[in-house]
């Protein structure tokens, strides 16, 4: 048995001990979720402040008055649980590290140590590729939509009915918080695909061969996730099937890095047996001189 083997052999415990440590590891999660959603909904109101300035950048490019970001609520609780739903959010993200900590402390004891090594850095990339879109999404996706839809307003003079945006603030939380969600998610194509080519269920070859299934299939989630709008809907599409190409290019470096680990291998295996070899000739060398 190998040390690995001795290792995984030393760490493992009856049924009832992984219950209570998986019970160890939600504790510290909700706990640490809470927290960060007390916290947030404490500051729930600047949060959708700081999410409504995309807006403000889109009535600015519309060259539109700055009076003109305004939102409503037509409910008396509309704003009570859009807040909620802020602080939810915030509180997942601010959260994510420990969840993912101690998802790992309770995965790790049951991986080898190359295998450990090997799942750190795809949990740093995944917060960090979900951040990186969401970045994008605040910074230059939810401007262009708000405004597109603002430049479908109807006033002046010249018009008969004036029709105006004022969006309502459920409304415009539900359209940020989901072109954050899907372009965070679309983002994490190449962790995932990496993760599939180390386990060996994906080759590169095989994701050139589907890629103009997946182009197509890129659009169509495109137009599921974002609103009807042919801005945002490209505006995902586009960035996934990017990703998707950079999820090819990592899949082969996957298996050049296989390859050159196997060709290692049977080198090593060469010249042990070389070394043996070398060495039964030796020991029948020296007989032979005995006798």
């Amino acid at each position: 048995m190998s040390a690995e083997d001795d290792e995984i052999e030393q760490s493992s415990a009856p049924l009832m001990e992984h219950l209570i440590e998986l019970r160890r590891r939600l504790m510290w999660s909700i706990a640490g979720f809470f927290v960060a959603f007390i916290l947030c909904f404490a500051y729930a109101k600047e949060l959708f402040n700081l999410l409504v300035i995309p807006f403000t950048w889109a009535v600015a490019w519309a060259d539109l008055d700055h009076k003109k970001v305004e939102l409503i609520y037509t409910a008396p609780q509309e704003f009570f649980f859009t807040q909620i739903k802020i602080a939810m959010f915030g509180g997942l993200v601010l959260a994510f590290p420990l969840i993912a900590a101690q998802i790992y402390k309770f995965v790790a004891p049951g991986l080898y140590r190359n295998e450990r090594m090997a799942f750190l850095p795809f949990l740093i990339a995944s917060p960090i590729l979900f951040l990186i879109g969401g970045a994008l999404v605040y910074f230059f996706f939810t401007p262009m939509v708000m405004w597109f839809f603002l430049a479908m307003e109807q006033t002046g003079p010249d018009t008969e009915v004036s029709i105006s945006l004022l969006p309502k603030v459920s409304e415009y939380l539900g359209l940020i918080m989901t072109l954050i969600f899907a372009f965070g998610l679309v983002f994490q194509l190449p962790v995932v695909t990496t993760l599939l080519a180390r386990a060996g269920l994906l080759t590169s070859e095989g994701l050139k061969d589907k890629r103009k299934y997946a182009i197509v299939a890129a659009f169509i989630a495109a137009a599921v996730l974002t609103p009807p709008d042919p801005v945002s809907q490209i505006g995902l599409a586009l960035p996934t099937i990017l990703l998707y190409e950079i999820s090819i290019w990592m899949a082969q470096v996957v298996e050049r890095k296989r390859e050159e680990r196997i060709a290692e291998a049977s080198g090593d295996k060469a010249t042990d047996s070389k070394s043996d070899a070398a060495g039964q000739e030796s020991d029948g060398s020296q007989e032979g001189a005995s006798t």
